[in-house]
């Protein structure tokens, strides 16, 4: 029986890191984890009780309610990957507005929810065959993980992507406030002291500034064959 690995793809926000790790876990039969949106779901939940605003942050509150968010992934058929349910909600699609990825670097950077996140994630990966994708997968959740895969792309290139998004959606946003994002969210992620946004030193550096979405999937399918390959040989 072919041994199964763990995949981890790190990277910075609108890298893509979710569109080609949900594809390349359903390529290789494996289990997709999205440690993004359990983040933005936690937020979401803080953002409802007001403890999470553009004039608010109420850090205490936020660590006192956190034994009341319960968080799962429910695997939809018709997409073909997991969405998140926020106290058996289904949340996917507000958790993506803006107002959430306003908030969502700062509820992240707080400890106590860091370690009640990790902690679940580790449980989802225990037996391998995972392809999960975040902030800290290759240094923090699994440092152990076969492959690491860090994603980046110009702040520019980053910013039109999630720009297109949106608008496609239908939200009504303008460009240099989607750019800002961006960048408030990488100097955020990055400076943190509690798991800051860093490429562990094992990490394949994956620039996709200039790819369409079929050749970097195919670049990273190859990748990821080969590490497969080299772990059962």
């Amino acid at each position: 029986m072919e041994k199964k690995i763990t995949i981890a793809i790190d990277g910075f926000s609108s890298t893509g890191k979710s569109t080609v790790a949900k594809r390349l876990a359903k390529e290789l039969g494996y289990i997709y984890v999205d440690t993004g949106a359990m983040y933005r779901a936690v937020t979401l939940y803080m953002m409802r009780k007001v403890f999470v605003s553009k004039g608010n942050f109420d850090k205490e509150a936020i660590i006192r309610h956190l034994p009341f968010v319960s968080l799962k992934f429910e695997f939809n058929d018709d997409l073909g990957h997991g969405e998140i349910y926020l106290n058996e909600e289904n949340v996917e699609k507000e958790i993506r507005y803006m107002e959430v990825s306003e908030q969502v670097s700062k509820v992240s950077a707080i400890p106590e929810v860091r370690k009640k996140l990790v902690e679940q994630q580790q449980e989802m990966g225990k037996n391998k065959g995972v392809v999960m994708d975040g902030r800290d997968i290759g240094t923090v959740v699994f440092p152990d993980a076969e492959l690491k895969i860090f994603m980046t792309a110009s702040t520019e290139t980053r910013a039109q992507r999630r720009y297109d998004e949106l608008k496609e959606r239908g939200d009504e946003v303008e460009f240099d406030d989607v750019l800002k994002n961006v960048k408030d969210r990488d100097f955020m992620d990055s400076t943190r002291d509690d798991s800051p946004l860093i490429m562990a030193d094992d990490a394949i550096e994956f620039d996709n500034s200039k790819l369409g979405l079929e050749e970097q999937f195919d670049k990273i399918l190859k990748i990821a064959k080969d590490k497969i390959t080299e772990v059962n040989s």
